[in-house]
């Protein structure tokens, strides 16, 4: 589980030193706000309908096939104003762009993850190929999941984008682009600096940096675990399929038991042939853990984005504290460290008055840039921080719910599996009994 802070921890927002106590309250007092804002589901009904496979040129003038989908959208009811029947078709890649755009717009945000582009962890028989049919389709539900958890999610729900992405057909990419997101995004080498070098992390995020980390690891593990299962108890269904054609071929040799055979092995026929709709049906489980899994990196990016805040209030405040030193020095005429400018005053000669003054006037100027730098990313920081613990605690809420949903229907599909082969052998006694 994620470890919560005890009552004593504190986190440490821009300057300011808040109690877990303290930044809980603000935590439930910023939800509160936020949820009052209306999620766009409570307005509008929105899906992915179906999926269509085309032909067209690409980038390069070469020729290739791809998958488009339609995205419904319709009042949920006659009294809902200014939501009109809609219906436009969107690519794979158009989704990713939206969520591109979202991610740098809104970078507190644990925003959620799109549906995998190519099959990953999946056991023998399912295809890994991204234009089959069955895992378009799987596609498609978990498309119109992602459309879901952004229309539902009390911020991005609001975004004039993506609300154009669900309406408008033509020119939306271009909108997107006019946003000015892609000079935003921060540099992943950016990033990554900024974890190293960082001198002052917050606790709560470096935790939540390892949790997803782990994570990532029980659920990609849980995964293959599952499609080695799966690989196992497709063939223990299919073999039953012998039974079937044993009993069939004993029947025709036999007078008296002949009918019963017969009846037996037609049970164990329909036993080894739904073994394909069980492991579909795990198949929409199995998405719901890599929907998860996928999460983790969303969880990371908020962490890097903090990472890279911090950094950055912790640079513009050491260049404050190295300008006020610079002016105690020219003050008082003492070069309190080793530097270059020591050792020119020591070989050249003291600056005039006149110079020092220049010098103390420009260092006044930069001091003051410099104290509104470090007080604009102090504000950066706490808001951030304050924000972002609104939607990782959402986030968490969604997971736990999610996950419990997920792992109960599990259980309960596989008591239900058991249950049919406790059946099919139950009728095949009764066969055996009437012979």
């Amino acid at each position: 589980m994620m470890a919560d802070s005890g009552p004593k921890d504190v986190a440490v927002i821009g300057n300011t030193e808040l109690t877990s106590a303290e930044l809980d309250n603000n935590i439930k007092n910023t939800m509160v706000e936020i949820e009052k804002g209306t999620s766009l589901l409570r307005k509008m009904e929105i899906s992915v309908a179906e999926a269509e496979k085309r032909t067209g040129k690409n980038t390069v003038n070469m020729q290739e096939m791809y998958t488009v989908y339609l995205i419904e959208t319709r009042p949920v009811d006659a009294l809902t104003e200014g939501i009109t029947p809609d219906s436009l078709w969107r690519r794979y890649s158009e989704f990713e762009l939206l969520r591109n755009y979202l991610l740098v717009t809104y970078p507190f945000v644990v925003v959620a993850p799109l549906p995998e582009k190519r099959a990953e962890i999946v056991w023998h028989k399912l295809s890994a190929d991204n234009m089959d049919p069955d895992f378009v389709e799987r596609r498609r539900v978990g498309l119109e999941n992602f459309l879901h958890r952004v229309a539902s999610h009390p911020v991005l729900c609001n975004d004039n984008i993506f609300y154009i992405f669900l309406t408008e057909d033509k020119d939306w990419k271009e909108m997107v682009y006019e946003t000015g997101f892609q000079a935003k995004a921060d540099s992943r080498l950016k990033a990554v600096n900024a974890a190293f070098r960082v001198k002052n992390p917050d606790g709560r995020f470096t935790e939540l940096k390892h949790y997803s980390d782990e994570l990532q690891t029980v659920l990609s593990q849980l995964l293959r675990v599952r499609a080695r299962v799966a690989d196992r108890l497709y063939g223990v269904y299919k073999v039953h399929g012998n039974y079937g054609r044993v009993f069939s071929e004993w029947s025709a040799i036999e007078k008296e038991m002949g009918d019963g055979l017969q009846s037996a092995g037609h049970h164990m026929d329909a036993y080894a042939a739904s073994v394909d709709d069980i492991l579909e049906e795990e198949e929409h489980y199995a998405d719901q853990l890599k929907e998860y899994l996928f999460y983790t990196d969303a969880l990371r990016a908020v962490c890097r984005k903090h990472e890279l805040t911090q950094f950055e209030l912790e640079m513009v405040a050491l260049d404050l504290a190295c300008k006020k030193q610079q002016k105690e020095e020219l003050v008082t005429g003492t070069v309190r460290t080793f530097s270059l400018k020591g050792m020119t005053s020591k070989l050249f000669g003291q600056e005039t008055a006149e110079q020092r003054e220049a010098k103390l006037q420009v260092l006044e100027q930069q001091l003051k840039e410099g104290e509104e730098a470090v007080k604009e990313k102090n504000t950066e920081s706490d808001e951030f921080v304050k924000t972002a613990w609104v939607d990782i605690e959402r986030f968490k809420d969604q997971k736990d719910r999610d996950l419990k949903e997920a792992l109960i229907s599990y259980a309960v599909m596989q008591i239900s599996m058991c249950k049919k082969g406790i059946q099919v052998w139950t009728n095949a006694k009764e066969c055996f009994n009437k012979m």
